[in-house]
């Protein structure tokens, strides 16, 4: 580790958090952290240390659940209130499962064996036509 460089499990700043995302205004290039002080309202799973000054530290944890957050709303496109459903019905899901299609714990079976299933036809189709 070089100097400036942190440690991967240290706390990060707001502004690093911020850039990590890509939580960037495209047209003036300014980081968009008031996005993650509504989220910080909006969810209660998100708990950064809050030192002097008011500034905000986030941990791995916190930064996992982000992280989910903005990939269940930006990527997947649910709503905030879909994205609250989630996180408070999925006590069982670990947050270092891979989210796929499902994002519940009982999904993830169920969208396993669907991909399964899809891999196989998507077999067979390509032996079909090898053959033709």
């Amino acid at each position: 580790m070089t100097a400036g460089e942190k440690n991967d499990d240290a706390y990060k700043t707001i502004g690093e958090v911020t850039k990590e995302l890509g939580l960037i205004d495209k047209k003036t290039g300014s980081l968009q952290t008031y996005t993650l002080r509504y989220w910080e309202k909006e969810f209660k799973q998100i708990k950064p240390l809050i030192r002097a000054g008011k500034r905000r530290y986030y941990s791995q944890k916190d930064l996992k659940i982000i992280k989910l957050i903005k990939f269940l709303l930006k990527d997947k496109g649910l709503t905030i209130k879909g994205v609250k459903k989630i996180l408070q019905n999925s006590k069982a899901l670990n947050l270092d499962d891979d989210i796929d299609l499902g994002v519940n714990s009982s999904n993830l079976k169920t969208t396993k064996s669907i991909k399964d299933r899809v891999k196989k036809i998507s077999k067979i189709i390509k032996e079909l036509k090898d053959y033709s």
